[in-house]
């Protein structure tokens, strides 16, 4: 490694490790004020708020590092700009392509370690903090989940459902279980499906059976006494979709592998994929957006115009992530919807990115 080479592999890791402090550091601190009130209110520990929110930075970490890179890159260059360094280096001779080797070779370490980071250790600290915030709404009547077997006890209603769809906010193979004061069964109702329409939930092609239990035995041994059947049926349910899918897993609480089990399991069943399918593709399209942001950095520095120092800098940065982010997630949005294939809504930004920081850089020669 040349003298250069070394000179900004380290001004790139002093700075990457200085704004990836400080960016979690502001993210935790917006966090914690916006979560502090809710949590006294629940009666937590201080162990447990304080463990909630350690559980939170790696999440934060993978969410932030593809702007460590991009901002990092950013200062460096743009310092060296400032001080006509990269005039002098370029008057010797010197590539811009040359200059920029070790922050690509940065960018390609952290996209690599990024989605390790994110296989192993996001999952676990995120299910973990999903528990505790579960905890603190009071259990919010979850009381057990499994993949798509979602079973909620809400007052005197246990409700199971097979599959919840969080893109049209339905519900596909409710069971209702209603019980009296003692937990005797007294109604039952099977649906084929279920949809929230005007803050009510409409049951279809459903069956409602009531029973009268015997005097001191279980609700099993009771006699059925009526069965309706109904084509549509409002229920009212002081539930609402958000109750569901907090019971629901979540993509980034599942390894590549889970999600891709996950998502053969439940195509198997006959089930709609398409919102996890995008999520797969995403696990593999993130990670990559670290070397596109050292791409991108160096384009946008190198050009001279930044030799204003770390306040445009900073300024640049942050207009070039909310854009990125802008269109990842419209793209994502798009997959979600059906639009686009699911990896074509996963790597989108990531193409229009490469392209246009590949223009940067080739118009730098």
């Amino acid at each position: 490694m040349t003298v250069i080479h070394r000179y900004i592999t380290a001004s790139f890791v002093k700075y990457f490790c200085f704004v990836l402090i400080l960016v979690v550091a502001i993210y935790l601190s917006v966090d914690f004020i916006g979560r502090i009130d809710n949590f006294l209110e629940s009666g937590r520990s201080a162990e447990a708020v304080a463990l909630y929110f350690m559980l939170k930075i790696p999440l934060i970490i993978s969410q932030i590092t593809p702007l460590g890179v991009l901002l990092s890159v950013l200062i460096i260059f743009g310092l060296m700009n400032k001080n006509n360094e990269v005039i002098a280096l370029k008057s010797g001779g010197v590539s811009v392509f040359y200059l920029i080797v070790p922050v690509v070779a940065a960018g390609v370490i952290l996209s690599g370690l990024l989605f390790v980071f994110s296989e192993v250790v996001v999952p676990i600290s995120a299910a973990e903090a999903a528990r505790i915030e579960e905890d603190r709404r009071g259990g919010a009547d979850a009381v057990s989940s499994a993949q798509k077997n979602i079973w909620i006890r809400h007052g005197e209603y246990i409700v199971h459902v097979k599959y919840y769809h969080p893109a049209d906010r339905a519900l596909t193979g409710v069971s209702i279980y209603a019980f009296d004061g003692d937990f005797n069964l007294v109604r039952r109702i099977d649906a084929a499906s279920a949809a929230y329409q005007d803050k009510t939930w409409v049951l279809f092609d459903c069956t409602e059976q009531r029973f009268s239990p015997e005097s001191g035995q279980q609700a099993d041994a009771g006699e059925a006494v009526r069965v309706v059947h109904h084509k549509q049926k409002a229920m009212a349910l002081d539930l609402k979709p958000s109750d569901f899918k907090q019971v629901a897993r979540d993509a980034q609480e599942m390894s590549f592998t889970a999600l891709w089990n996950y998502i053969a399991k439940t195509r198997a069943e006959g089930y709609d994929t398409t919102k996890y399918e995008v999520d797969l593709y995403a696990k593999t399209a993130f990670p990559m957006v670290c070397l596109i942001m050292s791409l991108m950095g160096a384009g946008i520095a190198l050009r001279g115009k930044t030799r204003d120092g770390l306040a445009v800098s900073f300024a640049y940065g942050m207009i070039t992530a909310f854009v990125y982010w802008t269109v990842y997630s419209f793209c994502l949005s798009l997959g979600y919807g059906g639009v686009l294939p699911p990896w074509l809504a996963a790597w989108s930004a990531n193409v229009l990115f490469f392209l246009a920081a590949g223009v940067l850089l080739l118009s730098l020669e």
